[in-house]
């Protein structure tokens, strides 16, 4: 495996899920369970790609609480270098989901205000900048202030340094809106892709034109158990998920895809093998309960890519 070294900007915070035991009632008490964990979209695609074998620091602002600890813990125990900036007197930030009885989710919160302390003027300390013009591969989630993500992308440019980024949400993919033309690949659903161009992909090959339309060069739309799209430059390729004999939660599926893909992708893989790396990664995740599998590693993604079809080439 590449010994490349990746540092990642963005969410780092607590997960709070409770999936519902039966038929949804909307406007109603369900009956359910409850589950807590690490997460955040940065964090969980840093924690896969420790897993992966790569050398991940981790970047992200914290509350002095025992919510905070969990995430220090957690650093840890994937393999992570965990580079956080700690406020003392304010809460780590979390995301609270509810969950379908099939793993789908019906709706969240995220209590994310942390982040906004998290300014450009922080990039400009020597840490900082070190850690840039160090790594080989710089990720970030759009949990961060847009000014602060505009910032980033332009320092890793100037370094000469590959950016990837994950949309996180439709509310939030606007904040790399500025920020898409010094992006190596933006990893997305739909619903982020919509909200990016104003408009809706009809068909597999639409997407890759209206998001280059508006300054992306590279990307990844995931469109549920449909056809995963890839595109680089004018090259697209798509994916078809296998299809899945039990899920278990679709938290963390997509920053596992990004993972698995950018994992390829240092690697010197081609684009239709990072989305097949992608779609196994993801796969391996939603048979968890956990938006981190604990089975993740090398060999198993080895295993998992196995089963997943070769790409069709449509540029």
């Amino acid at each position: 495996m590449t010994d490349k070294l990746v540092s990642i900007f963005g969410g780092a915070h607590i997960d709070r899920r409770a999936r519902i035991s039966g038929v949804t009632a909307p406007g109603s008490s369900n009956p359910g369970t409850w589950f807590e964990e690490a997460g955040g979209g940065g964090f969980n695609a840093a924690r896969n790609l420790a897993r992966l074998g790569l050398e991940v620091r981790m970047i992200s602002p914290r509350g002095g609480d025992a919510a905070g600890e969990t995430v220090a813990v957690a650093a840890a125990e994937a393999g992570v270098i965990d580079c956080p900036f700690i406020f003392l007197d304010r809460k780590t930030p979390s995301y609270t989901a509810i969950l379908e009885n099939d793993g789908n989710l019906v709706i969240a919160l995220a209590d994310m205000d942390l982040y906004r302390l998290f300014s450009p003027r922080r990039l400009q300390q020597r840490a900082m900048r070190e850690i840039v013009s160090t790594s080989d591969l710089i990720i970030t989630d759009a949990n961060l202030p847009q000014e602060t993500l505009t910032s980033l992308v332009a320092r890793a440019e100037k370094e000469a340094k590959p950016v990837a980024a994950i949309a996180i949400s439709p509310a939030k993919v606007v904040r790399l809106a500025a920020s898409l033309s010094g992006l190596s690949f933006l990893f997305m659903n739909e619903a982020e892709a919509r909200v990016l161009t104003g408009r809706d992909g009809t068909d597999t090959a639409e997407w890759p034109a209206l998001l280059r339309a508006a300054g992306l060069s590279g990307g990844v739309i995931t469109r549920g158990s449909k056809p995963a799209i890839a595109f680089q430059n004018e090259q697209i390729v798509a994916v078809t998920p296998p299809a899945l004999d039990a899920l278990g939660d679709v938290t963390g599926a997509g920053d596992a895809l990004a993972a698995g893909f950018l994992s390829a992708f240092l690697n010197g893989e081609p684009l239709d093998i990072c989305l097949r790396s992608g779609v196994a990664t993801a796969g391996i995740t939603v048979r968890s309960p956990l938006a981190v599998s604990e089975k993740m590693s090398r060999g198993v993604l080895e295993e998992a890519i196995r089963l997943v079809p070769p790409a069709e080439i449509l540029s």
